[in-house]
């Protein structure tokens, strides 16, 4: 055991000193010892309760024979840091929660590890670290808040951005506005529609990582305790077995994982996480690659923000286990993959049924034929660009306007604030790259701003920034390269022609090659100071999007 190294011999006295000043007793310390990773905060509601499911997951470590030792992480609430500087600080918290638990656990010798996590940067982080590590480990969410209720209708945090747009319109009152603050997000838990945080969550039960219901069950269920302390048991199986992580995120633990995800109509930041997990794994998922599994993978849940439904109502209909037992029965998962319950995908779904075939469609009758997401290239983005096109109404998936040009996201909201964008427009946002912005800023503002306005059926969105989970309508992010690399996007001029083909997955400036060439021989691209060491080192090490986004490869001796 890892541990070992850090109790056993005479050279380890001073080390068992500390851990008797601890109050551990000899039989404990000889013990498996456990890292119960905990995410907890006060000021993130998808956080704020996880104490509770900590202590769950160490009665069930504790039972299994294991030594349960919680230790600290971060977490970055991605709706409390949207639309001002904390969201430059996003993404970048995915590379330190992963380096944090690489810290503490070989610091520490820990021999396996259970990540209780919740929300957006944090769950692809843990899984980073699982797999560089390659400890036996468990992810374990806090689960989904429950729907509000604004005026006899379910809602859920995109409700209340999208009513600042209808504000600006002048089609919601101060007073219905502060109603809908109040309503919209009533318990703990991520968020309730299937925004960035929840499709994480259940990519992790769908790649194996995590086990049936990690999902979709509600945070404010008794069910999700008890999930804890089967996550406390489970991690012990997995230390008897020795099965960790790189046996169970293979190649086609990954497709499984994004059949769900398209099938579910999930975010677009899937097309960052699961290339950067992937790439923990010691391989690579290219956006080519993403695109390929949602042609052939037709969307089957209509979900909130595109669709009508809540992770709430997912899980009463059967959950991920009923979704993909649904995927298998059409060949679309392959079902002998090993998962954290210690059995096969195939086995952990035997029993598994659809509720409601409304929520869960059947596979002849989906919601739409293929997935939730579209990997774009052209001359504008050579490397590729990504667009939810689940969430996209039908008289956008094709559309050609003028470009309307920003720096940022600051200028382009203000804009849209002041009625400058009119239909038919393509509003482009430069600057907001991994490296540009720094930190790849989500914009759920700019486009619940335009959604709220009614603008979304008549005005594009491109970037080479990216977009909450949350967004919806012909929002394109993740443009690679990123204006600051050189990238074409950099070059957009105000009034341009940008012509936009979602089914033909083609995304083209109307100009001449040469036109083209000319301007990027011209274009110098500059990178706005951030104020952060932090920041700056990070935009020195970063990648594309296209890549997603993970650290540069660090020789020795670099």
């Amino acid at each position: 055991m890892k541990s070992d190294s850090v109790k056993h011999g005479i050279q380890r006295a001073p080390h068992r000193s500390l851990l008797y000043a601890n109050g551990f007793a000899d039989w404990e310390i000889e013990r498996p010892w456990i890292g119960v990773v905990n995410a907890y905060n006060s000021i993130v509601p998808g956080h704020n309760h996880l104490g509770k499911l900590v202590e769950a997951v160490k009665a069930g470590v504790y039972a299994s024979g294991g030594f349960p030792i919680d230790f600290p992480t971060i977490g970055v609430c991605d709706g409390i840091a949207m639309n001002h500087a904390g969201m430059k600080y996003s993404l970048p918290s995915r590379e330190l929660v992963k380096d944090t638990i690489e810290t503490m656990t070989v610091a520490h010798g820990f021999d396996a590890l259970v990540m209780v996590t919740n929300c957006d940067k944090i769950i692809p982080g843990m899984a980073m670290a699982a797999l560089e590590l390659n400890l036996p480990a468990v992810i374990l969410s806090g689960g989904p808040m429950l729907p509000g209720n604004y005026r006899g209708r379910k809602s859920d945090l995109s409700t209340i951005f999208e009513g600042v747009g209808k504000s600006i319109a002048g089609t919601m009152s101060p007073e219905e506005m502060a109603e809908m603050e109040r309503s919209v997000c009533p318990t703990c838990g991520s968020c309730a529609g299937m925004f960035t945080a929840n499709t994480m969550n259940c990519v992790m039960e769908a790649i194996g990582l995590a086990l049936p219901g990690n999902g979709t069950i509600p945070a404010v269920y008794s069910d999700r305790v008890r999930l804890a302390k089967e996550a406390g048991r489970a991690i012990m199986h997995l230390v008897q077995k020795n099965i960790r992580p790189r046996d169970i995120v293979t190649k086609e633990a990954v497709d499984n994982a994004l059949a769900v995800d398209v099938a579910l109509g999930g975010s677009t930041n899937t097309c960052l996480h699961i290339p950067a997990i992937a790439h923990c794994a010691g391989f690579e998922v290219p956006l080519s690659h993403i695109d390929e599994i949602s042609r052939k993978t037709p969307h089957l849940c209509s979900m909130s923000p595109g669709g009508k439904y809540f992770i709430a109502d997912l899980h009463h209909a059967g959950g991920i286990p009923a979704l993909m037992s649904r995927l298998a029965a059409g060949e679309l998962l392959d079902t002998k993959q090993m998962t954290a319950t210690g059995k096969t995908v195939g086995e952990n779904i035997a029993e598994a049924e659809v509720r409601d075939e409304e929520i869960i469609r059947p596979l002849e009758a989906p919601v739409h034929a293929e997935g939730g997401l579209a990997i774009l290239t052209g001359n504008i983005a050579p490397l590729g660009c990504v667009v939810k096109q689940s969430a996209v109404l039908p008289e956008m998936m094709r559309h050609e306007g003028p470009a309307r040009v920003f720096d940022g996201e600051d200028a382009a909201f203000e804009a849209i604030a002041e009625g400058r964008i009119k239909s038919g427009d393509v509003v482009v946002i430069v600057g907001e790259g991994p490296k540009g912005g720094p930190g790849m800023r989500e914009m759920l503002t700019p486009t619940s701003a335009l959604a709220g306005m009614g603008l979304d059926s008549s005005v594009a969105l491109l970037t080479d920034g990216r977009f909450s989970g949350a967004s919806r309508g012909a929002s394109i992010g993740h443009v690679s390269p990123e204006a600051v690399s050189g990238g074409p996007i950099g070059i957009v001029r105000e009034g341009d022609v940008i012509k936009i083909d979602i089914p033909a997955r083609s995304i083209r400036l109307e100009l001449s090659d040469e036109e083209i060439a000319r301007r990027q021989k011209e274009y110098k691209p500059a990178l706005k100071p951030t104020g952060s060491q932090f920041l700056e080192r990070y935009r020195q090490y970063v990648t594309s999007g296209a890549e997603g986004a993970v650290f540069k490869e660090v020789k020795p001796g670099e």
